[in-house]
């Protein structure tokens, strides 16, 4: 405990190597009570402890940081508090209205084919996917390799030759699309 207590001195000191020795003697404490702070995070939380540890001792020891602890225990309610300001900062930036808001999450590979379903016409299927293909021949394809050959989104965009990004952002468009083009038929509504 004192070698850390030296260390702090020498970081504050402006020691360059002096923080390099410090992380490793306070990693685990760090990273506890980093664990700790996710765990009273809501789930779906994307931040992790490890990222949330090596952000906080950043903000500490970093070019920016102007260190100044008392003790070793100064020095952990300053990571605490890094750490809180992390998790606020980053919750301010999922509900601002460019990142969703407070519109709810939802992951596209969780979320069935919007023509999948026992009662679908293939014909009226084809159809729309005909028109489809007229306005956006790479999204009607797109469907094509996901519902009839059953590939990923990874493997559609792979064969289509773009990102998968992409690939989720037309998936999105098509089922869209496809919901409204089959929805006026009687009997051809996806489940």
């Amino acid at each position: 405990m004192g070698d850390v207590t030296q260390i702090l001195a020498a970081v504050e000191a402006g020691d360059p190597t002096a923080a390099a020795e410090l992380l490793p003697l306070v990693y685990d404490e760090l990273r506890k009570l980093a664990a700790a702070r996710m765990a009273a995070e809501q789930p779906g939380q994307t931040l992790q402890a490890t990222a949330l540890v090596h952000e906080a001792y950043l903000r500490l020891v970093g070019a920016d940081a102007s260190p100044h602890w008392n003790s070793r225990g100064h020095f952990f309610a300053a990571a605490a508090e890094a750490m809180r300001r992390i998790l606020v900062e980053q919750a301010r930036r999922k509900q601002a209205v460019k990142h969703g808001g407070d519109h709810p999450r939802v992951d596209l590979d969780d979320v069935e084919p919007a023509v999948a379903g026992p009662d679908l016409d293939l014909i009226a299927l084809d159809e729309a996917l005909e028109l489809l293909a007229r306005s956006a021949p790479r999204k009607a394809e797109l469907v094509k390799l996901r519902f009839f050959a059953g590939l990923t989104i990874e493997q559609a965009a792979h064969v289509l030759g773009i990102s998968t990004s992409t690939a989720d952002n037309d998936w999105a468009y098509a089922k869209s699309w496809l919901r409204v083009a089959l929805d006026g038929r009687p009997g051809d509504r996806p489940a």
